[in-house]
């Protein structure tokens, strides 16, 4: 009988040990973007490629909201002071709203440090390598 109870203990203690471990791995969120996220300049959409160069200019961009500060609360992106990173809006084709895809730049306004683009509106980031 004991013996019964000591197993029955070890295996609850395992599937609480391994439910606090997921909920872990849950909590950090996903991960920040890096080098094996990343997407070649070229590989960016037309549209893309187009903001990455006027980000580069300096602009003029189309959208008012285009080079305002981007908080990055979703914190996947390397952490940085507030206002070091800002976001430009990449065009849809047949979308007269901003959409979904933008770059976030950090660092110099025309010469940043690393720029990172989103297709899914700031769930999931890719660095842009040139």
């Amino acid at each position: 009988m004991l013996r019964l109870k000591s197993s029955k203990l070890v295996l609850t203690s395992f599937f609480l040990a391994a439910i606090f471990a997921c909920a872990g791995v849950l909590a950090k969120g996903p991960a920040p973007a890096d080098a094996a996220t990343a997407i070649a300049v070229t590989a960016l959409p037309k549209q893309g490629v187009q903001t990455y160069d006027l980000i580069h200019q300096g602009g003029p961009f189309a959208h008012e909201k285009d080079g305002v500060v981007f908080g990055n609360r979703e914190r996947l992106l390397p952490l940085q002071k507030r206002g070091y990173y800002r976001e430009y809006t990449v065009a849809t084709p047949n979308l007269h709203a901003r959409g979904a895809r933008r770059i976030v730049c950090g660092g110099a306004a025309r010469a940043p440090d690393a720029c990172y683009y989103t297709a899914d509106h700031y769930a999931s980031f890719r660095r842009i390598v040139p």
